[in-house]
């Protein structure tokens, strides 16, 4: 499989590494990206890679909860001066509340769905005819139950935590425990919610690259399998900390993990709470921002 020094440098970008290491890897893995995140894993080259997207569109996040049903909507634009207009911004919170109360398949059918004699195609068509700028409905997730929901720097990431609770979803304390959870996921971005959620697939691919991790590793290569076997397991207990919710640090008290937050609270509340799911929007996430060349732009123009 061929590949050109884009995929070089997106490499250097996923992993950190250099560009000589880099090369050396696409080569290695006949130009399969993921392949060669895995190859400068075993190496030692990389941390453990996180396929995060690349944020570059604009845009905003809006999510709202409601009695028995929460919505988060993103809505693109092309600059951020328009995204940060009060017009823009309520179109966002009025798809979401559109999401919340109709319940659309997908996007297309969200489109369809009439709110006063409007669709939501023809929200988006009106607001470009005033701003014009294109506007793009790009995801939703609706949640059914008790759902808290929180939106992080003016829209730049939006969270909605569904959880299990025989509380009442108005209950103040109750409220405030589901943004804390909220602001968690905001700031730390875990990828699971439990160690049930992580798919087995990926704690064996997680337990190839540690083996292999060590076996490049003068000081580990020599250590029985057992020795090798139990240390992996160790790790994995750091991966299932890192990047599972309940099992992370609370950020706002160190002391307890968010799990043991929750506990926590349902004990002083008298109450069960459970998380259900998650989710989390960061605008622009995967889609790649058009970057402007202007000094070859003007040098064509002269030619």
């Amino acid at each position: 499989m061929a590949f050109t020094a884009k995929d070089v440098q997106a490499l250097r970008e996923k992993t950190g590494c250099g560009m000589m290491d880099c090369k050396k890897a696409l080569v290695e893995c006949d130009g399969n990206m993921d392949a060669a995140v895995d190859y400068l894993r075993e190496k030692g080259l990389a941390s453990q890679a996180k396929k995060a997207g690349r944020i570059a569109a604009e845009g905003t996040v809006a999510a709202v909860s409601k009695t028995g049903v929460g919505a988060v909507v993103e809505l693109n634009s092309e600059t951020d001066f328009v995204a940060n207009g009060d017009d823009f911004k309520a179109l966002a919170a009025r798809v979401a509340g559109i999401v919340a109360d109709q319940n659309p398949a997908d996007v297309d059918a969200l489109l369809k769905c009439t709110e006063n004699g409007q669709t939501v195609e023809e929200m988006v068509q009106e607001l470009f005819l005033k701003i014009r700028e294109n506007i793009r409905v790009r995801r939703f997730v609706r949640f059914e139950g008790k759902t808290v929901s929180y939106i992080h720097a003016g829209g730049k990431i939006g969270v909605m935590v569904n959880f299990d609770t025989t509380l009442d979803e108005t209950n103040a304390d109750f409220v405030a425990m589901g943004k804390n959870v909220a602001m968690q996921i905001a700031a730390m971005n875990p990828s699971y919610l439990d160690e049930a959620s992580v798919p087995a697939e990926v704690i064996e691919k997680e337990k190839e690259i540690l083996i292999a991790q060590m076996k490049e590793d003068p000081k580990m290569a020599n250590k029985p399998e057992m020795v090798l076997a139990k240390i992996v397991e160790g790790k994995i207990g750091k991966y299932y900390k890192e990047n599972c919710l309940v099992n992370q640090d609370f950020v706002i008290n160190g002391d307890l993990t968010v799990g043991k937050y929750i506990e926590q609270t349902a004990k002083e509340l008298g109450a069960d709470i459970k998380i259900v799911d998650y989710v989390r929007f960061e605008k622009g996430e995967g889609i790649e921002k058009r970057v402007d060349d202007f000094a070859a732009e003007v040098a064509s123009m002269v030619k």
